[in-house]
């Protein structure tokens, strides 16, 4: 590992850590030795290529994780990568329970992430899902009719945020729920603001 190529926010960041310690480092040291470049984004470490973002480290409850940028892209030769849940379409992990676990796949990881490299150098993109593809629920277009101004400011926000409006509206299974859902973020859709924002 070139300790030149160590960032010191990530230094932080391992202080704080209160669980997966020990598999941070360790994936740490994996991903260093694949010649990226080290930064805390979306405050976890991440590692990039010539400025893109190629993998992250990240921690849950049960277990910590490697999550490749572009995983879909990647061949997955060993049947690893796990899509997080239905709705990502771009980012796949690689998830880990102990050291040891990490220590016996070091040669498999620093594969993918050069494979991840790869993807990058080649210019590759991820063929998004159109959020036209996903299904706006009635209560949502009855709502554009209503309200005609709803209907441009949704459609002036980032497809990421208009997908995730629309799968928080979907979700529930009764129509008056929807509803309301939808009353409680008109104000948000209008000022041009995400789900989150």
């Amino acid at each position: 590992m070139t300790t030149s190529r160590m960032n010191p926010k990530v230094d932080g960041f391992l202080r704080m850590a209160k669980n997966w310690k020990e598999e941070f480092e360790e994936l740490r040291k994996i991903v260093l030795d694949c010649e990226l470049t080290e930064d805390i984004k979306w405050m976890h470490p991440c590692y990039t290529f010539q400025g893109k973002n190629i993998v992250l480290i990240h921690g849950f409850k049960d277990y910590c994780a490697l999550l490749f940028h572009k995983g879909a892209l990647l061949k997955d030769d060993h049947g690893i990568l796990i899509q997080q849940t239905e709705n990502v379409q771009a980012a796949r992990q690689i998830r880990f329970t102990s050291v040891q676990e990490i220590d016996e796949m070091q040669l498999i990881l620093k594969a993918y992430i050069d494979e991840a490299i790869e993807v990058e150098k080649a210019g590759l993109q991820v063929d998004f899902k159109k959020n036209t593809e996903y299904i706006i629920p009635e209560e949502l277009q009855n709502k554009f009719v209503e309200i005609p101004d709803l209907k441009t400011a949704f459609e002036a926000l980032t497809p990421g945020r208009q997908n995730a409006y629309i799968f928080h509206f979907s979700e529930p299974k009764q129509s008056k729920t929807r509803e309301s859902r939808i009353e409680k973020y008109l104000p948000h859709i209008l000022n041009g603001k995400g789900l989150k924002d």
